[in-house]
């Protein structure tokens, strides 16, 4: 078992990474501060590992442990289903010493993170994600929160969990798109900040596909590494944490655009980095060359590349003015100076990112 630290001094937590680490007695106990526990799953994945944390939870002591399955898909990421589970903590009278354990993706982990933050004022978290993007991305660094109509994750707390524990092994059961749309937020740490990494993606992305066990286990290693790093040093997004949105102002428009759930978080950030280096390109901070070798990797990874056909350039432009980048009335992008150099820019000359969204336009038609 890998054990990593996102340091943020008393509020510091371990990131628990290994095989069959789910069904260990006793694996979770030190996070569990009180009697009580609520495990917050959906109905994806209650039948496939609920079984194996209940009995885990039960192994290792005296816990008293409640459920809720909610209903799956990012569409459901919404205050109404954050309700249920305010249902559930009241009705089955949790109190302020209860913890919530999120066992499922980057859904359920963030509308539970943020119930734990606003219940009571605060109670303790446990993040268990099963899909790939949740355990490199979005476990990881307190993001918590539900979307809106008008803007994805526009609702919600920043609110660290007492521990993430990352089993290896929930990954085989994971949909080949699920794992794809995981494999985005893998190459976004390769193009952000880590351009070895990169290079190591580009060398084994199909073996990785194939869910290589160990091949899996070194990229989310590496990704939390990375995550963690970044967390430690700007957990509120003040500054360089917004450099892990990369992607993300394109593809959260897209999300809006297409109903949430329609285009996967993993698709919509794939094309959006692809966007991103295309924008990148036109205001000659990087190659045609790293252009493209970007735009390869996202291909081998059976990603899209490019927006949806019905999707205009001033559909982007309206929904990316309220993304939660906006600061002073200018959309911040994430934008390449080289493969692993990513750098935040609110400067961008409209005429070349008007040519960025209808080159993408052309692409899908």
């Amino acid at each position: 078992m890998l054990n990593l630290e996102v340091d943020l001094g008393e509020r510091s937590y371990p990131i628990l990474i290994g095989p069959g680490l789910l069904g260990q007695p006793g694996k979770l106990s030190p996070y569990i501060k009180g009697s009580r526990v609520l495990v917050v799953t959906n109905e994806v994945v209650a039948p496939l590992y609920l079984e194996a944390l209940m009995a885990s939870l039960q192994a290792a002591g005296n816990v008293q442990v409640d459920t809720l399955v909610l209903p799956d898909g990012e569409h459901t990421k919404t205050l109404a289903t954050l309700q249920l589970i305010y249902d559930a903590l009241l009705s089955n009278r949790h109190e302020r010493s209860t913890t919530l354990i999120a066992l499922g993706g980057g859904v359920t982990g963030d509308i539970t993170g943020f119930a734990a933050a606003t219940y009571q004022r605060g109670v303790n978290f446990i993040q268990v994600p099963t899909t790939l993007l949740a355990q490199v991305d979005s476990s990881v660094g307190g993001k918590t929160g539900v979307n809106h109509a008008l803007g994805k994750n526009m609702i919600g707390a920043f609110y660290q969990p007492q521990c993430v524990l990352v089993d290896i092994d929930v990954l085989s059961t994971l949909s080949a798109r699920e794992l794809r749309a995981g494999m985005a937020e893998v190459i976004k740490y390769g193009l952000l900040g880590n351009y070895e990494f990169f290079v190591w993606l580009e060398q084994h992305i199909e073996a990785l596909l194939t869910g290589d066990a160990d091949l899996l286990t070194q990229a989310v290693k590496i990704c939390c590494e990375e995550k963690a790093r970044i967390v430690a040093a700007d957990e509120r997004e003040g500054g360089m944490r917004a450099l892990l949105n990369l992607g993300h102002t394109f593809g959260h428009a897209i999300e809006a655009a297409m109903g949430y759930g329609n285009w996967l978080h993993g698709e919509a950030v794939a094309t959006g980095m692809v966007m991103a280096a295309d924008l990148s390109r036109r205001m000659g901070w990087i190659g045609a060359d790293d252009a493209a070798r970007a735009r390869e990797l996202v291909v081998r990874a059976g990603l899209p590349v490019c927006p949806p056909p019905e999707m205009t350039a001033d559909q982007f432009m309206s929904l990316m003015a309220v993304d939660k980048k906006v600061q002073s009335g200018k959309v911040r992008f994430v934008l390449l100076r080289g493969l692993g150099g990513a750098v935040i820019e609110s400067e961008i000359e409209p005429t070349l990112l008007q040519q960025t969204l209808l080159a993408g336009e052309r692409l899908c038609q």
